[in-house]
């Protein structure tokens, strides 16, 4: 048999470079294929980016406020103006009430008890209903009238939201003899003024809060010594109830809405 002849140093080294270019041509066509996979997520990240600033530039620029993105401001900025508010805030030095011949006559503010539990500052059938709807708190403060011979205590039950509070004033009687507890300040002139002393009480709803008013004589007197024909006296009780109302109305009067979600710019 014929023997193959032995490759000369020639051959070898002219088959070690075209192994050579293979493998070179090899490795570039993996390096082109690196890079161009690498173009292709740096491209997509970048498109994710900007598509994502652009929904963000979108969610928070500045637009107007849908309506029910103003009726949400309105509650949330009522909701809080117990805590938002200083305590003097809630019950001003003076609320105008009107008296006898329709004349415009000021109540005095007294002082202000402190924070308490709903179901401590009023009566057990009234705590009971505050309890069941979620009361948060009460806040109380006592008034004498212009003339120093009416005694009121005003009392503001917070509820967790108006729905509450509807719900609450749904199941509340209109029992005058029950309702908030009277606050009396010792030294002053309402030091006498106490459950026995109430001659009527009320409530009125706004917003989350339920005012209470309560209504004696700062001369002691209690509601069993006064003759029934008596109890609705032509000025002690109008004069609470629009006190109360007062009050109610500064606490839900509805605030000023911004016209965009940043301001008054849109």
């Amino acid at each position: 048999m014929r023997a193959w002849p032995a490759a000369n140093g020639r051959d070898r080294a002219a088959s070690r470079e075209r192994v050579e270019q293979a493998v070179l041509r090899q490795g570039v066509r993996f390096r082109r294929l690196f890079v161009m996979l690498v173009g292709i997520i740096v491209v997509m990240s970048a498109v994710l980016v900007l598509l994502g600033t652009i929904g963000l530039l979108e969610e928070t620029r500045s637009r107007p406020l849908t309506a029910a993105e103003q009726n949400q401001y309105k509650q949330e900025e009522i909701a809080r103006r117990w805590q938002a508010w200083p305590a003097t805030g809630v019950f001003p030095e003076e609320v105008k009430y009107v008296g006898l011949d329709k004349a415009q006559q000021y109540a005095r503010r007294v002082g202000i008890a402190p924070q308490t539990e709903c179901g401590k500052a009023v009566d057990p059938s009234v705590a009971g209903i505050l309890d069941d709807h979620g009361c948060v708190t009460m806040l109380r403060a006592t008034y004498v009238d212009q003339t120093a011979t009416f005694v009121f205590t005003v009392g503001v039950a917070v509820l967790k939201d108006e729905e509450a509070r509807l719900s609450a004033t749904e199941q509340l009687t209109q029992d005058d003899r029950v309702g908030v507890l009277p606050v009396a300040f010792p030294g002053t002139v309402t030091e006498r003024f106490g459950v026995d002393q109430r001659q009527r009480t009320g409530w009125v709803g706004a917003g989350p809060y339920i005012v209470f008013s309560t209504a004696g004589y700062a001369d002691g007197r209690t509601r069993a010594a006064i003759p029934p024909e008596e109890i609705l006296h032509s000025e002690l009780w109008p004069a609470a109830k629009s006190i109360g109302n007062q009050i109610a109305y500064f606490l839900a009067d509805p605030p000023k809405v911004p016209p965009c979600t940043q301001g008054n710019v849109c």
